[in-house]
């Protein structure tokens, strides 16, 4: 079989991985990807694309139903979960359409299928067993992915229980579901189908929901979805499932009192795993710790000339995090002058139920976990004029400073699109801005971004509208 030389081979199109590529490419290195599924990966394909789709539908409907308020008539809010699903397919496949567009636009090799090191700078594809390709190439980059963790006794059927994937094309909206985990992709499900109509229960091994945020807008956001109708047990376990033709029933152990709960589907988000088998890592020297490839600052792993990017190199797992370490690994190899590492206190977060969540740097209790004196801002929604003319008065923006420096150490939301908003503190992040610098811009009115200056004049004794 013919080998075909490259500088770089990357084994997966996710979006670290062809961004990567895309970069090499923009260097002036010849690149290639494999990938043995959905061109895009996970998050655009069955991850993070489709589930916004779907939850703007959920936005829509959510606000058909309530056309009163806004002095609108409606007579029936109605929906038709088949064309939202396929509305929510129909983004993704467009997109993933666009990947393909964009690394034939850079001269990017693709070649489908599963690749495998094979060592020496060289990588195999496989389809169905049947060897297609050989590449070789000096540097290889694992951008490989991830997929949801199993829970013992709680197997995935893909039936009555459900992983995210099989969550994205429900055939329809089940009247109860229990939700197993609280984090960004158990609660997204969760908002989405409590819109629709169904009971939703969400169980939550640790003390608190979204337990990846800050205590303080944790409890607001499960206020939110609590009136919403969303029950929840946190400090709960799932001990076991009985399986019945169309339902399930969970036995729930919350400290000493055991819980049963019979719901018609459920769904499993407990966490990922990074995609590190078939990959022929054991004839490398890098080391896989638990479900992810070991990596250095810039990406490396043990294996000289062998990298790793995106979930399968570890938290946190999110698809922005991804490409700029695929950014900063690509331009390291290529001799780039003034690259850094990705800084990971820089990365926001974001959850898109409803309420929004969003998120950057440390907590308050983080904060002050590591000694630090901290002077903390808040400002709630109800103080926007925006806001008010929104229809959504409910949220609050809380900024975090080092008090003796004014650095800007975290920033955490939750309310409407705060996801839009967390971007202008990572601006002022990476340009190490201080608390002076941010009471001095001059935000435009009236807008909700209005809140992340008055959150920070608030830290300071000097909000205007609170």
């Amino acid at each position: 079989m013919t080998i075909l030389p490259h500088d770089l081979i990357v084994i997966g199109s996710g979006p670290g991985g062809y961004v990567a590529a895309i970069r090499a490419a923009q260097l002036g290195l010849k690149a290639a990807v494999v990938e043995r599924e959905h061109v895009g990966g996970i998050c655009l394909n069955w991850g993070c694309i489709p589930t916004k789709a779907l939850l703007r539908s959920a936005d829509v409907y959510r606000l058909m139903r309530h056309a009163a308020d806004y002095g609108l008539s409606l007579e029936v809010a109605g929906f038709d979960l088949k064309r939202i699903v396929a509305r929510s397919r129909a983004v993704a496949d467009q997109l993933a359409g666009g990947v393909r567009h964009l690394l034939r636009k850079n001269a990017v090799t693709l070649v489908e299928g599963a690749g495998r090191l094979l060592g020496r700078g060289r990588v195999g594809v496989t389809q169905n067993g049947r060897a297609v390709a050989e590449l070789s190439a000096p540097r290889i980059i694992l951008a490989t992915g991830a997929r949801a963790r199993s829970l013992p006794g709680v197997e995935v059927d893909g039936h009555l229980v459900w992983t995210s994937r099989e969550a994205l094309q429900p055939e329809r909206v089940p009247r109860s579901l229990l939700v197993i985990g609280s984090g960004a992709i158990g609660m997204e499900f969760a908002s989405f189908f409590n819109a629709f109509g169904a009971q939703v229960t969400v169980v939550e091994m640790l003390g608190r929901i979204l337990p990846g945020e800050d205590e303080e807008i944790s409890i607001l956001a499960r206020k939110a979805f609590e009136r919403q109708g969303m029950v929840f047990h946190t400090g709960a376990m799932v001990e076991k499932l009985e399986r019945h033709p169309d339902s399930v029933t969970a036995t729930l152990r919350q400290g000493d009192q055991t819980i049963s709960l019979t719901t018609d589907r459920v769904i499993v988000a407990v966490g990922i795993v990074g995609n590190v088998e078939n990959l022929g890592l054991e004839e490398t020297r890098a080391q896989v710790e638990r479900t992810h490839v070991v990596v250095d600052e810039w990406s490396e792993t043990g294996e000289p000339g062998l990298y790793a990017i995106g979930d399968v190199a570890g938290p946190p797992w999110l698809a922005h995090k991804a490409s700029h370490e695929g950014v900063a690994c690509v331009e390291r190899i290529a001799g780039v002058p003034g690259v850094h590492p990705l800084d990971r206190a820089r990365i926001p977060g974001c959850i898109y139920g409803h309420p929004q969540v969003a998120s950057l740097g440390l907590s308050e209790a983080a904060a002050q976990e590591k000694g630090l004196n901290v002077t903390v801002g808040r400002f709630p929604f109800i103080g926007n004029g925006k806001a008010h003319a929104w229809g959504e008065p409910e949220g609050l923006i809380k900024t975090v400073f080092d008090t003796q420096s004014g650095a800007l150490l975290g920033a955490h939301m939750v309310g409407a699109e705060v996801t839009e908003l967390i971007h202008g503190f990572a601006i002022a992040r990476t340009l190490e801005t201080t608390e002076t610098e941010l009471m001095q811009t001059t935000f435009p009115h009236p807008t909700l971004s209005e809140m992340l200056h008055e959150s920070v004049l608030a830290a300071f004794g000097r909000a205007v509208h609170l």
